[in-house]
């Protein structure tokens, strides 16, 4: 509970403004239960009109179908907002939108033009409430399930603590939690299968019996969310089927690997439903009837073979590459960590490779990756969980002050990350280290009030950044606490080298 709250306000407190393609199906459903965005044509290059039938995003619903939820639930609140705003507008002399100081032409003429519609307000506190009530507590989530794995399997509830928050801070699980976005579910659904089928024990010798159905109902959410999720489906339905071939007889069902088929299927209907209703054909994906723009005269609707070059920028790329966004994961490329020294079993370690992989190779062949390079590491983000799985075994084994310092120097290089955001200018992603230490802190959405006048110039986030830390410290403070000695769960027998 306190791992989840203690990530929950900090996901939260870095929510950014962005409003990404996503939201506006969500906006959709919870407005008239319909995936039609013809309302919002023009306010983003990858809404596109179909005669007939109505608008949409040329890409899966998974993502907005889960921000629709909080949306639905805060809309009375919402409406009530815009209306009286709308209200105050129109009795002033001369309303007029406010001056939004950005480099970018584009952003500008965006607010403008949700300024003139009276969608401003709406965007703004809609991306709020899909961001804190979906994708912060589904990221809180996930670092709560890679403690459960972590203190598994290293017999201590203290390292377990420390690397899950490391997990949660260190990884772009933190930059991209800040606004809606399929990329990072496709990473959650995947770790949650995972540790569903895996089901580790502390006691030596004892066996969990993996939850085939619901492993198979997220992987089958994660291709809901974006087709990158094939490659979850592949590896985890053969990961699920070593699992089932590992089990005691007396503990294995012929219905178990039906189960996991069971609810990829499930969800595979509903993908197949959303494409009957929107496009009229169960089969063809949205990229199948969306107009020619960047990529896609590359391959089959901008999927093309793997680029050797794709490659290397999605892995080292300043822009977003993976291990530049998220120096911790270097330690996964560390080659003994993948036998001798490893954390997971040899079945995990071989289920890890193949998912890196393959997903590596998949991100390599998909030509808009190109396009990151204005909204940082995205593609990529669902193999985190899996080399951090990894990386966690390095650092358990590296001297405790040499662990701590790689610890706090790849937190605060993701937390700068999440800080400044702008990965388009200059050195990339180093220009948030640079802007952060010698300029200070900053939150996404103050920056964006800021530049709209709604806050004075140069409005500090430490009074923010200090109330939060008085809240987490009052949080692990009370109760009993796990970290003031080496405790270990029940039935663990502590390991010397570990």
């Amino acid at each position: 509970m306190r791992l989840f709250a203690t990530c929950w306000m900090l996901y939260v407190l870095h929510f950014a403004t962005n409003t990404v393609r996503e939201i506006y199906p969500a906006l959709s459903l919870g407005d008239h239960l319909s995936f039609d965005v013809s309302e919002y044509v023009g306010f983003h290059p990858d809404i596109f009109e179909m005669p007939g039938r109505g608008a949409f995003i040329n890409n899966n619903p998974g993502a907005s179908i889960v921000g629709a939820v909080p949306y639905l639930l805060a809309r009375p609140i919402i409406d009530r907002i815009v209306e009286r705003r709308q209200h105050l507008r129109a009795q002033a002399a001369a309303p007029a939108p406010a001056e939004y100081h950005t480099i970018y032409p584009m952003v500008r003429d965006f607010y403008h033009k949700a300024y003139e519609r009276g969608l401003d307000v709406k965007f703004g506190l809609a991306a709020a409430v899909m961001q804190s009530l979906a994708m912060a507590p589904l990221s809180a989530l996930s670092v709560v399930v890679m403690y459960y794995l972590l203190a598994s399997v290293t017999t201590s509830l203290r390292a377990a603590t420390g690397l899950a928050l490391l997990y949660g801070i260190a990884t772009p699980i933190f930059y991209r939690t800040a606004q809606l976005n399929q990329n990072l579910l496709v990473a959650h659904c995947a770790l949650f299968a995972f540790a569903l089928l895996w089901r580790p024990s502390p006691e030596s010798g004892a066996v969990r019996r993996p939850k085939f159905l619901l492993a198979g109902l997220l992987c089958g959410w994660s291709v809901v969310c974006d087709f990158s999720g094939l490659v979850v489906v592949a590896v985890l339905g053969g990961y699920a089927v070593a699992r089932w071939r590992g089990l005691p007889p007396t503990s294995r069902s012929g219905a178990d690997l039906w189960r996991f088929a069971g609810g990829v299927a499930v969800c595979g209907g509903v993908l197949m439903a959303y494409q009957w209703a929107c496009f009229g054909n169960p089969l063809l994906p949205a990229q199948h009837y969306m107009p020619a723009a960047h990529y896609t005269d590359r391959g089959y609707a901008g999927m093309d073979w793997p680029r050797v070059d794709l490659l290397w920028e999605t892995a080292f790329g300043m822009r977003f590459g993976l291990f530049t966004s998220a120096p911790v994961l270097l330690l996964a490329l560390y080659p003994p960590a993948w036998s001798r020294m490893r954390l997971v079993g040899s079945r995990e370690a071989w289920c890890s490779a193949w998912f890196c992989g393959l997903f590596f190779l998949f991100c390599s062949a998909n030509q808009y990756g190109r396009m990151q390079f204005n909204s940082g590491v995205r593609h990529i983000v669902p193999v985190s969980p899996f080399l951090f799985l990894i990386a966690a075994g390095v650092l358990l084994r590296m001297p405790s002050a040499l662990a701590w310092c790689v610890g706090v120097i790849t937190a605060y290089w993701s937390w700068c990350l999440a800080m400044y955001r702008d990965v388009e200018q200059g050195f990339g992603v180093f220009e948030s280290l640079i802007h952060v230490t010698f300029e200070g802190f900053r939150l996404p959405w103050l920056k964006t009030l800021e530049s709209l006048g709604y806050v004075r110039s140069q409005a500090t986030a430490i009074p923010l950044l200090v109330l939060f830390s008085t809240i987490t410290w009052a949080l692990w403070r009370a109760g009993p606490s796990l970290l003031r000695a080496d405790a270990r769960p029940p039935g663990a027998v502590r390991t010397t080298n570990q």
